[in-house]
């Protein structure tokens, strides 16, 4: 069942994070699966805004997004899923939650970064309809959210933009 958050699922977002985050090592990318996750007061917004949902299972959170407006549009600011539970659609019904969200604000697509060559990254969201958004066609926000990925080393790996219109 996907519902938005409540303030007491925000510490389990962490655990989740983690959790989703040891992929990445198996992938060679060990830094990525070390990053801290948001804490539970940068997650506070994103919940207290209804922008934040979460997929629970049994009870237990297994899966969350959260989303913000960029350049007029929505963007999906993260998506995981517990290993455990992936390859169940749990990411796919976030999105389009998140989808819906944005239609109800009037934006005309949804943005989001991701790794190029992961499998369960940016090929996965093309299967869900989105595309690489050139560079030349970033706004100024989602250009600043490129540019603090940059300087987080996040683009040792290579990273794109993706959009998808409504």
């Amino acid at each position: 069942m996907t519902r938005l958050a409540r303030p007491e699922d925000l510490p389990a977002l962490r655990e989740l994070e983690r959790a989703a985050g040891v992929l990445f090592r198996d992938v060679g990318m060990a830094k990525i699966a070390d990053d801290e996750p948001w804490s539970v007061e940068e997650l506070a917004p994103f919940q207290s805004d209804g922008r934040c949902w979460v997929t629970e299972d049994a009870g237990r959170v297994v899966a969350y997004l959260i989303a913000e407006v960029v350049d007029d549009r929505g963007h999906i600011e993260q998506v995981s899923v517990l290993p455990s539970h992936a390859r169940r659609g749990l990411g796919r019904e976030l999105i389009e939650t998140a989808d819906e969200w944005a239609g109800k604000l009037g934006l005309p697509a949804l943005t989001l970064t991701t790794y190029a060559e992961v499998q369960w990254n940016a090929p996965y969201y093309a299967r869900l309809g989105f595309r690489v958004l050139p560079s030349a066609e970033l706004g100024p926000e989602l250009r600043e959210i490129r540019a603090t990925e940059i300087s987080r080393g996040l683009d040792e790996w290579p990273r794109v933009a993706m959009i998808r219109n409504r």
